[in-house]
């Protein structure tokens, strides 16, 4: 890969990791990007995958007045959210994707109204097993397909912590990273990664995965919820056009 091709992915690898942290679609940057310099969709899907985990640890850094106390919740619901990505990584290496590409379009559109629904009193509790199954669900969906899993994950945690969006969004970069780099790991032992697109992206990916939380504190908390949504029921419709019209 010549100098240029890296330079591209590794502004691409930024702009995705911005776009991650404070709307949860790096996947519409980073993706297109990999095909553009000549990957097969597969191999794009789990480079893409692999650099993606870098803009967790960036997020991390980045938002950690957001995280300050989250510790307990985070290790209540890492674990859950590290198996679903393990699940859906082995799902996507044994099985076709088709089932999940219809799928898809309904989750993501149906989580992105949820976003902006009247706020409510009562709040569900993360102990219980629906909520569980949810983050397992989403977790499953992010290590398998990915694209807009962390609005997925945003809707779900918006029931159950009773705080500002900003300290949802780190909450939701690091359940989301925690998904990603199990699916990850499972990609570098038995995927088809490109290591030299990889590292490049995945450098973008830290940079922009620390920037983002900056911006993120920045935009009003209804604002967040509705910028994240109206980027959600954008993917939905051009993921239900590419499923359904061909």
């Amino acid at each position: 890969m010549i100098v240029g091709e890296m330079a591209g992915l590794l502004a691409a690898g930024v702009a995705a990791g911005v776009v991650s942290t404070v709307v949860s679609l790096a996947s519409i940057v980073s993706y297109p990007a990999l095909l553009a310099f000549g990957l097969p969709p597969l191999t794009a899907n789990v480079t893409n995958t692999v650099a993606l985990m870098f803009t967790a640890v960036g997020a991390a850094a980045g938002s950690r007045p957001e995280l300050a106390g989250q510790g307990p919740r985070v290790l209540r619901l890492g674990w859950i959210t590290a198996l679903g990505g393990a699940a859906g990584a082995a799902l996507l290496l044994a099985t076709p994707s088709r089932t999940f590409e219809q799928i898809a379009p309904w989750l993501i559109g149906g989580a992105s109204l949820l976003l902006v629904r009247p706020p409510r009193t009562g709040r569900h509790s993360e102990h219980g097993l629906l909520m569980r199954l949810a983050m397992f669900a989403v977790a499953v969906y992010i290590g398998y397909f990915g694209a807009a899993g962390g609005i997925l994950m945003f809707a779900v945690l918006s029931t159950v912590i009773e705080q500002s969006a900003a300290h949802v969004n780190a909450v939701k970069n690091v359940l989301s990273g925690l998904a990603n780099c199990v699916a990850a790991i499972g990609f570098a032992l038995f995927g088809p990664v490109d290591w030299a697109a990889a590292l490049p992206l995945a450098a973008g990916f830290l940079i922009g995965g620390w920037i983002g939380p900056a911006i993120a504190r920045r935009v009003p908390g209804q604002g967040l919820r509705y910028l994240a949504a109206a980027c959600g029921l954008a993917v939905a419709a051009k993921l239900g056009y590419d499923a359904y019209a061909s």
